[in-house]
């Protein structure tokens, strides 16, 4: 079964659709035909990505704060859905150290809220719950991470995420063993691609130096990432979530890494000067001065597993990633219609299966 024979119809509700990697989601899961209630805060950046693509347009859209328990049991009452993907968090670092009560609030209590209605709601089959890389304790040897490995964070950000696993573990052996559920956890790597704009992630942080022509400032240029464009996980998560509906009896784990080839771990000057070839400018980035809050020098992810229980594996080199991105703001620059142009980025990740 392909993935719109399996999406079809399928009653999906979904969490933190108007951030970058929920917008991208929402808009494919709309191209293969889903049925979708979804619920975010209001979009947080100007431009916005969510309404670039304007995905449903005045359907099923919530501006919920998954904090509020009681509004996500509602909707989830009331649509029935059938799969359940949870992507709203607080989701940057240095946000997490000026917030970090915020960061724990929405990232922990806010997956509590989310499970708790699944709890509530019987026609739910099949819950993924996306967390992050971070969540495991990293000692910065650069041996890319298996799913097995123990579980940490010293930032609260990373903290908050390793809390979200176990709080999944905890519903899941409380609540849903000897139900037909499925729930599951995905941790990917650094994305990139069109339509970022946060503030302090790579990729807007080098379109707005280079738009204004000056260079970006780097804290960590040296470390190391797994970067990969933001449909290979977004595509995993199709997968995994289908595959979990789809098992019966059938075994699958209980949480997935999705990471690029190991070819497209690269430290973080490096992708700088990759994007900066690909914008046609040299000497692109300079050290930020000052001291910064601490990061992982090295972060990076073993796909094997998801290879092995779901047959996924990354379809993009980082040449392919970077390409694609720039191609991205490029079009934005010059106006393209940015809904048009991010549905044909999919149209030609999908063919790439084939």
């Amino acid at each position: 079964m392909g993935l719109t024979d399996f999406w079809k119809g399928r009653r999906i509700f979904l969490t933190g659709h108007t951030g970058f990697k929920g917008s991208w989601l929402s808009l494919w899961l709309e191209r293969l035909g889903a049925e979708v209630t979804a619920v975010s805060l209001a979009p947080e950046t100007e431009p916005s990505l969510y309404q670039k693509l304007a995905p449903w347009n005045d359907r099923g859209h919530h501006i919920v704060d998954i904090r509020d328990a009681e509004a996500l049991l509602a909707l989830s009452k009331r649509f029935k859905p059938e799969i359940v993907i949870h992507m709203a968090a607080q989701a940057l670092v240095r946000r997490s150290y000026e917030n970090p009560a915020e960061t724990f609030s929405t990232n922990v209590l806010g997956t509590a809220n989310v499970l708790d209605a699944v709890r509530q709601t019987p026609s739910v089959k099949t819950v993924l719950v996306i967390t992050s890389d971070k969540v495991y304790a990293n000692n910065g040897s650069g041996i890319p991470f298996v799913e097995t490995d123990t579980l940490g964070g010293k930032d609260p950000y990373s903290n908050s995420k390793a809390c979200t696993e176990l709080v999944c573990q905890s519903y899941r052996d409380s609540f849903f063993k000897g139900r037909d559920l499925r729930l599951a956890t995905v941790r990917a790597g650094n994305v990139i691609g069109g339509g970022d704009w946060s503030k302090d992630r790579l990729i807007p942080d080098f379109i707005r130096a280079f738009e204004g022509g000056q260079p970006i400032l780097l804290r960590y240029p040296k470390a190391i990432r797994p970067w990969q464009h933001v449909l290979e996980p977004l595509g995993g998560y199709l997968a995994f979530a289908k595959a979990l509906t789809l098992a019966g009896e059938k075994e699958l784990p209980e949480a997935l890494n999705f990471g690029p080839d190991p070819q497209s771990f690269a430290t973080v000057c490096e992708l700088a000067e990759a994007l900066g070839l690909a914008h046609g400018v040299k000497n692109v980035w300079k050290p930020a001065p000052g001291k910064h809050l601490p990061e992982a020098p090295a972060l990076t992810l073993s796909s094997a597993l998801a290879l092995s229980a779901i047959g996924w594996r990354p379809r993009l080199t980082l040449q392919q990633t970077i390409d694609w991105t720039a191609a991205w703001y490029k079009a934005n620059r010059e106006g393209a219609d940015m809904r048009a142009f991010s549905l044909g980025q999919i149209a030609a990740y999908e063919e790439t299966a084939s």
